[in-house]
């Protein structure tokens, strides 16, 4: 059981419920840290925005974001973010075997050296926060500054979700 209460629709603040509106439009459902979040009517709107911007994405390719959200989630041992993760990453073109092998994902012949940079790079960040010149020099080898960018954001995003849903306990949805 979250250790905050689900901020319901017909208690929440209008801007948040002009936002769960827009949720039931789009996908039929609030996800439970969204209603976490909307204890905090500005921030939790933010929140959201950056999350539907990154997952919409720019340049970086849904796959390689997918792979860093998933390895994110599975680095902070926070089931939520893995779970909800999982069929958009087989929509974005990983495999299930990829998904199974993210543990070890060193010793896995599933990823190309694309995919293995980009984990490395995650590992780093998510981690220990920095990221080894040899790390970062590696991935320019695959990725624009841009997409570097936006991977960075990403993995900084999901990051901070998985923070959020660990230390507040929040649960799936059913």
């Amino acid at each position: 059981m979250a250790r905050v209460s689900l901020v319901e629709k017909e208690n929440a603040h209008p801007m948040v419920k002009e936002l769960y509106e827009k949720n039931m439009q789009n996908s039929g459902r609030v996800l439970n840290l969204f209603k976490v979040m909307g204890h905090l009517p500005y921030i939790g709107l933010n929140f959201q925005r950056m999350g539907n911007s990154i997952l919409k994405g720019e340049e970086l390719s849904p796959k390689l974001r997918e792979l860093a959200i998933l390895r994110v989630g599975f680095l902070a041992r926070c089931r939520y973010e893995f779970t909800q993760h999982t069929p958009i990453a087989l929509r974005a073109g990983l495999r299930k075997k990829q998904i199974d092998e993210l543990g070890q994902w060193k010793l896995s012949r599933e990823f190309t050296d694309e995919e293995k940079v980009v984990l490395a790079y995650t590992d780093e960040m998510a981690v220990t926060v920095q990221v080894k010149d040899e790390t970062f020099n590696e991935l320019r080898r695959f990725l624009s500054e841009h997409s570097i960018v936006e991977l960075t954001s990403t993995i900084a995003y999901y990051g901070m979700a998985c923070r959020i849903l660990e230390a507040l306990q929040v649960d799936m949805e059913p």
